[in-house]
């Protein structure tokens, strides 16, 4: 599958995917097999992979999104990355182990709380000590946006009525901590967004 009309686009992913990087390189430096959760249309799956050749890149999502994250992955012929998985953070058996890191993107505002719950619970018991939990994405801070396109983008996401929203930042960091990370890293993102990353604790 290495026609690019079949694949999925995201002009989004396109725009962030150095700026993450960047972040990537650092601050996943020692890590070695990483678990992607909600791959999306695959394009960072197959860009991360491709910059960064020491990482194993384990793509993961629900059923339906699989045919397009295959089909980068095919373009991408790199041999460090994975066929997708099927993951629901809400499963208590994740069907991956034998990682040492976590990234998502843009997936927290998605899901309901109950399911950010999840990602955490799930994260914490999948990682390691010293094992690192990267988050991108739009968050509020003292329970105020941090934009006008924030704010707007936050009545959309409630528009759905399947539980979607920006989500506070305290809040997020509560959880973490809870399941026994520390937060390294608060990065400032181009549009309004964000990278934190965390490791877990010995």
């Amino acid at each position: 599958m290495s026609d690019n009309a079949i694949k999925p686009y995201s002009e989004a992913c396109e725009r962030n995917r150095d700026p993450i990087l960047a972040v990537l390189r650092e601050m996943l430096a020692d890590s070695a097999h990483v678990l992607e959760i909600g791959s999306g249309t695959g394009q960072h799956a197959a860009y991360f992979a491709r910059h960064l050749p020491q990482l194993v890149w384990q793509t993961s999502d629900l059923a339906e999104n699989h045919a397009g994250i295959n089909a980068w992955i095919d373009d991408a012929g790199c041999a460090n990355l994975r066929r997708p998985r099927v993951l629901d953070v809400r499963n208590a058996a994740w069907p991956v182990k034998d990682v040492d890191a976590v990234y998502t993107a843009n997936t927290l505002h998605i899901m309901d709380w109950a399911g950010v719950q999840a990602a955490f619970r799930g994260a914490g018991r999948l990682l390691p000590a010293g094992g690192s939990l990267v988050a991108y994405g739009p968050f509020n801070y003292h329970g105020a946006f941090t934009s006008d396109s924030n704010a707007h983008f936050d009545v959309s996401l409630r528009a759905r009525g399947v539980g979607s929203a920006l989500r506070d930042f305290e809040a997020v960091e509560a959880l973490a901590a809870t399941e026994g990370f520390t937060l390294l890293r608060d990065v400032a993102m181009p549009a309004n967004n964000r990278t934190l990353v965390w490791r877990k604790a010995a």
